[in-house]
């Protein structure tokens, strides 16, 4: 077992100390000593921050990133949850497009008022009703 103080640690992740400390508060990840005033970490938390920061890039909470990681020495990663941020993030995505398509539009369009224009109405429309889809559905 090669430990790493937290410096090192830091230093290879790119996160700064505060976040270890925290990281470390919320359970995501666990010192194994200290050596001084510095927290010492198995060098395998490097990975255990890799998976955190692949969650946290998919958009997971750090709780709900929290449970996929303490069920035990191996990661417990929930198929379904997975499933399920992949379908939310496939709906930010159209939503996020047809935004993009609007201001490209509006950009470019030769309309002398953006509002008389077809096309952009058609798209403000679109927007529209994705917004509403997506603050009618139920927080999880």
């Amino acid at each position: 077992m090669k430990e790493i103080d937290i410096g090192k640690v830091s230093r290879r992740t790119g996160l700064p100390a505060s976040t270890l400390r925290y990281y470390e508060e919320k359970g995501l990840i666990r010192s194994i000593g200290r050596n001084g005033l510095k927290r010492v970490f198995d060098e395998s938390v490097i990975q255990r921050l890799t998976l955190i920061a692949l969650g946290r890039g998919a958009g997971f909470a750090l709780d709900e990133i929290a449970a996929m990681l303490n069920a035990g020495t191996q990661p417990a990663i929930d198929r379904t949850q997975l499933q399920a941020k992949a379908d939310e993030l496939d709906r930010s995505i159209k939503h996020l497009s047809t935004i993009r398509d609007g201001l490209r539009h509006a950009a470019s369009c030769p309309a002398e008022n953006h509002l008389q224009c077809p096309k952009f109405q058609q798209l403000m429309s679109l927007a529209a009703r994705t917004t509403a889809r997506a603050k009618a559905k139920p927080s999880a």
